[in-house]
Formats: C-alpha cells, structure tokens, sequence
C-alpha cells in the first residue's frame, strides 16, 4: 500500500477511536519550556525585519495549519523586543526572518497501534507522539551573515486506557497543545537568535 494512503488511514482510525472512547487525551511535553521575552538579548539598535512563517508535516507545505499559527507567530515575535517592526511584507534595509515549523512522527506503526485500541474499544491504550522541529533562518539585510536557530518540541496523544505520559502537561483541547507548543519552541529559537553576538 501507498505509505501516505497508509498515513490517511491511520489518521482516520486514530480520529475515529479517539471519538468512539471518548478517551483521546492530548499533552504538551514539558522538555521544551518557554523562554520569557525578558530574558531576550535586546539589540542596542532594533531594525524592521520580513516575516515568512510555514508549517510543514514530514517536510511539506501544510496550509491550513500554516493559516492557522501564522498571525500567532507573527504576533509572537513582534512582542518579542528584537525588532523596531514586524512585516510580512519587504522592509527597508532587507532584513528577513523565516520561520518553519515542520511536524515528524516519533512513534512507528501508528497503524497497528490505533487498530489494537479500536479492536479492545478503549482498554488497551496506545501513545502516539508527534515531534517538532523549528528552524528560523535570519538574514540581517544584503550584507547580513545567515544566521540559524533551531529547537525540537513534541506533543504526546493518548488514546483508551492509557496512562499520561511522564513529563508532559495535559493540554485543554487539540488547538491549545499546538498552540502552546508552538509559543513554546517559538520562543526557544527567538532567544538563541538573540543572543548571537552577529544577530543585528
């Protein structure tokens, strides 16, 4: 079979449990921890810099999800310190910042384990966990030196009768573990940009 036929399918048998048991639990790992813009290395002179956000799943364009965390990223780091204007657009002096967000499984044969978990309905438990990966790239202008940051973040699905994983915060709903995890990652490759002694 297709291995991305493969995916969908495993997709929709883990939505269709979760939704049958009633028992699908999300968690945000707490390995990653946010860093408060506070502790941000500010610039002695902030300049404007362009904006480019994507999320990607094992390495392709999702633009739903992109749609869905983009004004949230954006907001994010305009509230950040590090620059005098955010824009999506062009600015002067051609300062770009991009920011991908790339989704990988860290869990195999997700297949098999939702099927174990439909086939007991919700006495065996099963754990997917989806790992994080986001990378900014800044480019301080024509003349800038390439800067690159990256930091890792997962989430954690229960699914039946299964114990929450260690080291992870339960989250209040799907949208508020990726909300969450993003504000959380975001903010750990924000601060390792600023404290680079050639980010300008």
């Amino acid at each position: 079979m297709n291995p991305w036929i493969r995916l969908r399918a495993a997709v929709v048998l883990l939505a269709f449990v979760a939704a049958a048991s009633g028992c699908a639990n999300m968690y945000v790992d707490r390995t990653t921890k946010e860093v408060p813009a506070a502790q941000f290395k500010k610039p002695a002179s902030a300049r404007p810099v362009q904006v480019l956000f994507e999320f990607q799943t094992k390495g392709v364009a999702n633009a739903r999800a992109t749609e869905l965390l983009k004004t949230r990223v954006v907001d994010q780091i305009k509230a950040s310190g590090l620059f005098s204007a955010v824009a999506e657009t062009p600015v002067d002096g051609g300062a770009l910042l991009s920011i991908m967000l790339n989704n990988v499984p860290l869990t195999d044969d997700v297949f098999s384990k939702g099927f174990v978990t439909g086939l007991t309905f919700g006495l065996a438990g099963s754990q997917v966990s989806d790992g994080y990966v986001c990378t900014a790239r800044y480019l301080g202008g024509a003349n800038g030196t390439p800067l690159t940051k990256q930091s890792r973040h997962a989430i954690h699905t229960t699914i039946g009768a299964s114990a929450a994983p260690g080291n992870a915060t339960k989250a209040d709903s799907p949208t508020a573990a990726v909300y969450t995890m993003t504000q959380q990652v975001l903010s750990n490759v924000l601060n390792d940009l600023s404290q680079d002694a050639q980010f300008k």
